[in-house]
């Protein structure tokens, strides 16, 4: 149990560290469309249209895989239950409302990063934006505050990993 209080106590500093250097009106700006960018209906109607344009196997993957990702998503946030910031730092507020209660795992991050890997494996010379995409999705939902770093490293490890084993199931 140390070392879990080792962990949070380092996110919680390496999170003030990050909120105290950032120019607070445009990064919450940039960093809300960043993250609306990561939503997860946009990931069906990309599926939609793989399916549309003859790709089936590529919609597959990605119904496939992204419904796995949701349900580890759900299970993890049910089991840790690890509050948001805005719930457990005195006198911090996020920048936005959160869809549910928890932060661990970044769903979000979760998702871009699932996206990325899957995207990277179709336009492999386009993985480098893929990529800082995902990252980008990542450190906004930190500067937005509803997430921790470690809630959004554990993200892109779910994402990730969903979509290795979506690709080696489907592809």
């Amino acid at each position: 149990m140390n070392i879990l209080n080792s962990i949070h106590n380092m996110d919680v500093s390496t999170f003030y560290w990050l909120m105290a250097r950032k120019h607070r009106q445009l990064m919450t700006r940039v960093s809300r469309i960043v993250s609306m960018s990561a939503d997860g209906p946009l990931y069906v109607l990309l599926a939609l249209a793989f399916w549309a344009f003859g790709l089936q196997n590529w919609a597959l993957i990605i119904i496939a895989g992204f419904a796995l990702e949701r349900v580890l998503y759900l299970i993890l946030k049910k089991s840790f239950k690890r509050n948001r910031p805005a719930d457990i730092l005195d006198d911090f507020t996020s920048f936005i409302r959160p869809s549910d209660k928890f932060s661990f795992p970044s769903g979000h991050t979760s998702g871009a990063f699932f996206m990325a890997y899957c995207l990277s494996e179709w336009f492999p010379e386009f993985y480098l934006s893929f990529y800082s995409w995902s990252a980008m999705v990542a450190m906004s939902r930190i500067f937005l505050g509803v997430h921790f770093p470690t809630d959004t490293a554990m993200g892109a490890l779910l994402g990730t990993t969903c979509a290795m084993l979506s690709f080696g199931v489907l592809a």
